[in-house]
């Protein structure tokens, strides 16, 4: 059984708003065993959104739709529906007086636009609305051959979806899914490994025959802000089946990229460093120049970060660091920002002045020059009860990932270190 979501506004695709909505229902229909297939997005005219329609009631079991159920001009879903199903549109009874309700308990007038939420096809439910103005539509559309298509339309307030989803419509989709189920189909389920320290071409190159079209479990790719994803994704009878279907891949994948694996999931690097602190019950300082204070973000964020984190030390310009760590006045003179003398007496500086058992430094970023034949280095320093390990890496990438590369990077320096 395969879904298809349509997220209906000129809002998003003009791009002024992102659409979280497809993603959180795509996670939600997977999890009933209904396989997302086609994610659409249209705006606001009625042509393009009863041709939008009509194409995914062709081509999909399920379709769900969100925005367009509102009052307004603009608010062209229920006519689209309609026109593609080739259904009248009428006044539902029940969602006249849902609507009518949610405007006596906010005593406030109704407007006479607002009667047009009521408008459902013929033959289509009202889906209740528990908070807000615009009921859904549920609708089952005939198809010549197959099986009819399901049609769910619901508003474009996250709030509101999630709470429509948590009601009846919740167990009708599940026992759908159940259906599929017992018709000899399976449900999906996915796993993210993730990966640090390696592009995405050389990970594919690491992981022989795993990433082909056609393989059980499949293995997908992503890279999202300089953290690669592997998503393994299998389909079973049940979530135990999916699970033990994946588990040779994950300890594949695990074996072929050893140290290149930090997590699992929602994991990222600042909470695989927690885990590791707090396991050899360890802290951990940070003082950052060229990241201005992403990585002290970062683990200040992480959960139960405050047993083993102890703060952190930003500094954009020679003497304010040599006053928030305590050196001498002159301990920097003649040292440049970028180099490793910096980032060495950093690291020092803040293991000693937070009393942590780890100091971790990044110094001044170097000069952006995308056309030097050489790229410069940015200087990091781990200080540590042995010493102070020094390392510099490369100024490669794109600027605006720039930060955000080099913030892993230094938390990635802790975690091998603390890695056995």
């Amino acid at each position: 059984m395969h879904a298809e979501i349509i997220a209906i506004g000129d809002e998003i695709t003009s791009g002024q708003l992102l659409d979280t909505n497809t993603q959180w229902l795509s996670q939600r229909l997977e999890e009933l065993g209904i396989r997302v297939l086609y994610h659409t997005t249209v705006g606001d005219e009625l042509e393009p959104c009863t041709a939008v329609f009509r194409q995914a009631i062709g081509r999909a079991d399920v379709v769900v739709s969100t925005g367009g159920l509102g009052p307004t001009a603009d608010d062209l879903t229920r006519q689209a529906i309609a026109q593609a199903a080739g259904r009248e549109l009428l006044v539902d009874p029940q969602a006249l007086e849902q609507v009518r309700g949610i405007f006596a308990r906010r005593k406030r007038e109704m407007p006479p636009q607002n009667e047009q939420q009521a408008l459902i096809p013929a033959g289509g439910r009202m889906i209740h609305n528990p908070n807000g103005t615009a009921p859904g539509i549920d609708l089952e559309v005939p198809r010549q051959g197959t099986s009819p298509c399901r049609l769910i339309a619901l508003p474009g307030v996250p709030a509101e979806i999630e709470e429509m989803w948590r009601g009846p419509l919740f167990e009708q989709l599940r026992q759908i899914g159940a259906g599929d189920l017992l018709a000899g189909r399976r449900i999906i389920r996915h796993r993210r490994i993730k990966c640090f320290g390696a592009g995405e071409s050389q990970i594919e190159a690491m992981l022989p025959d795993l990433i082909r079209r056609g393989r059980e479990p499949t293995v997908g790719i992503t890279a999202s802000q300089t953290t690669i994803t592997l998503r393994v994704t299998a389909e079973g009878a049940s979530e135990e089946a999916c699970h033990a279907a994946m588990e040779p891949t994950v300890a594949t994948i695990r074996r072929c990229l050893g140290r290149l694996v930090f997590g699992e999931e929602d994991d990222e690097l600042q909470h695989a460093v927690v885990r590791l602190l707090r396991r050899q019950g360890k802290t951990l300082a940070t003082a950052e120049w060229g990241t201005g204070g992403l990585v002290a973000q970062w683990l200040g964020g992480a959960a139960e970060a405050e047993t083993c984190y102890r703060g952190g030390v930003v500094a954009t310009d020679g003497t304010a660091l040599a006053n928030l760590l305590g050196l001498k006045p002159d301990s920097l003179a003649g040292c440049s920002p970028t180099s490793g003398q910096v980032a060495e007496a950093m690291a020092r500086g803040c293991r000693q002045r937070l009393a942590a058992d780890y100091g971790l430094s990044i110094a001044d970023f170097p000069e952006f020059d995308p056309e030097a034949a050489e790229p410069k280095q940015v200087s990091f320093g781990l200080a540590t009860p042995q010493g102070v390990q020094f390392k510099e890496f490369p100024l490669a990438g794109h600027p605006a990932t720039l930060k955000v590369f080099c913030a892993k990077r230094a938390l990635n320096m802790v975690r091998l270190l603390l890695e056995p």
